[in-house]
């Protein structure tokens, strides 16, 4: 069995965990241990964060899944102005920050948007998967140790506000890979003088895929998957 599975990751679930439960479900449906079944995804999402996971399943596809990790990526993401986290996102040490009562105006939200469309380069977050010295750069911060991390040149396709009410803001981006929305959440909030952190993030596009045909893993049984599973995807991308 081979192919590629959208699922809709629910907040609380790691992206390995989505990987697990997959691969279980094929181990018992091909008859075989699951540690024979090649199982992996396309780009991980933060636990808290929730939407489109695409799930490889086979070595022909899981192979292939740098290709998957270079595509454009979508979000819906709500974040609060007037705090911080140490993470950028609601699993951090969050505190208001010294200009939390500066109400600004739906017109001040949109412009500073606006400065972050096109190239731009931005600092990943500490609490990140990337590696320093071989090692996660989330578990050097854990451990309290230094993390410097390099600033990344990524593309910010589009940005715009859907909703505000202060202190809340909700706006849609289409990203390049490598793009970090934790980073452009501080980054906004620092263009706007008062602090923002991430409380919401949804992820509703990869590529040409789109959450509206995901499933959510308690949907996942032999029936979804033979229905579901993708076996030309990779066919088809690569030819787009």
């Amino acid at each position: 069995m081979e192919g590629v599975l959208l699922i809709d990751k629910p907040a609380g679930w790691t992206s390995f965990d989505v990987v697990k439960y997959v691969r279980r479900v094929v181990s018992l449906m091909e008859g075989v241990p699951s540690k024979r079944i090649k199982v992996g995804h396309s780009g991980t999402l933060d636990p808290f964060a929730t939407g489109l996971l695409i799930i490889l399943v086979g070595k022909k596809f899981t192979s292939s899944a740098s290709y998957l990790l270079k595509q454009n990526k979508k979000y819906l993401v709500t974040l609060e102005l007037g705090k911080v986290s140490s993470t950028g996102d609601p699993e951090g040490e969050i505190t208001r920050s010294i200009d939390s009562a500066k109400v600004l105006s739906r017109m001040d939200i949109e412009g500073a948007l606006k400065t972050f469309k096109g190239e731009i380069w931005q600092k990943p977050p500490i609490f990140s998967a990337i590696k320093v010295n071989g090692v996660r750069a989330y578990k050097l911060a854990r451990a309290n140790q230094d993390v410097e991390l390099e600033n990344r040149l990524v593309t910010i396709k589009s940005i715009e506000l859907l909703d505000y009410e202060f202190p809340f803001v909700k706006f849609v981006a289409e990203v390049s890979s490598g793009t970090y929305i934790r980073s452009l959440v501080q980054d906004l909030g620092t263009k706007l003088k008062c602090g923002a952190y991430c409380t919401e993030l949804r992820r509703i596009a990869i590529g040409n895929y789109s959450i509206e045909h995901a499933i959510k893993p308690e949907q996942i049984n032999e029936q979804t998957i033979n229905a579901m599973l993708l076996k030309d995807a990779l066919v088809v991308m690569k030819a787009e």
